[in-house]
């Protein structure tokens, strides 16, 4: 999980701008483009912003993270990638960062195990669109009724549920108020244990 790292660099950015943002502003709009949130954030405070100062922010952003990202699992988020690895499930990693970060923030040994990767640079458009998990199924090769999309972020719910899948969040970010959209709000791993049972794999 880095989305703390995320916090702080675009704390520091904003704040070098004047802009004080919450954590639950960048929380909520984990898996969407930087670009779009740069250009949000401002709009909401009544700021003006060009598309070439966006990505000037934006740059400056990404080289804060880089240099100060700190890698943290989940508790039990490996061992049931692992778990579903070893029972055939296929899985499909479905991700607002971009690929060549991706290889370079998650360990080979870990990533091995996913069938396919969506990355930010894979989509033309991200989270809260469809388009994501659109190409996740289709990479897959299974059908929209085969899958459940497990997500901690609003962005990343309602670009499952567009998509017409079947939609578990997990608290491992935020509270449940934000996560109301799912079809399935649970605690932690153990919860998709339970619905991995009730799907009829054990």
């Amino acid at each position: 999980m880095t989305m703390p790292s995320h916090f702080r660099a675009w704390a520091k950015v904003f704040a070098d701008e004047g802009i004080c943002v919450s954590k639950f502003e960048v929380y909520t709009r984990e898996g969407q483009k930087g670009l779009n949130s740069v250009l949000e954030i401002f709009a909401e405070q009544g700021r003006a912003i060009s598309l070439k100062q966006a990505k000037r922010l934006l740059e400056k952003k990404e080289r804060i993270f880089k240099a100060t990202a700190a890698i943290r699992f989940v508790p039990g988020a490996r061992s049931f990638i692992k778990e579903c690895d070893r029972k055939g499930i296929q899985l499909a990693l479905v991700t607002g960062t971009a690929r060549s970060e991706v290889i370079k923030i998650l360990p080979k040994s870990l990533l091995d195990r996913f069938d396919a990767i969506i990355s930010g640079s894979d989509v033309k458009h991200g989270k809260p669109h469809p388009e994501p998990y659109q190409k996740a199924i289709k990479a897959l090769k299974i059908s929209r009724g085969e899958a459940f999309v497990v997500e901690n972020a609003p962005f990343g719910i309602t670009s499952a549920i567009k998509a017409g899948l079947f939609c578990v969040a997990i608290e491992t970010s935020l509270p449940r108020a934000y996560l109301k959209d799912a079809d399935e709000i649970i605690h932690d791993y153990k919860g998709l244990r339970k619905i991995l049972v009730r799907r009829g794999v054990r």
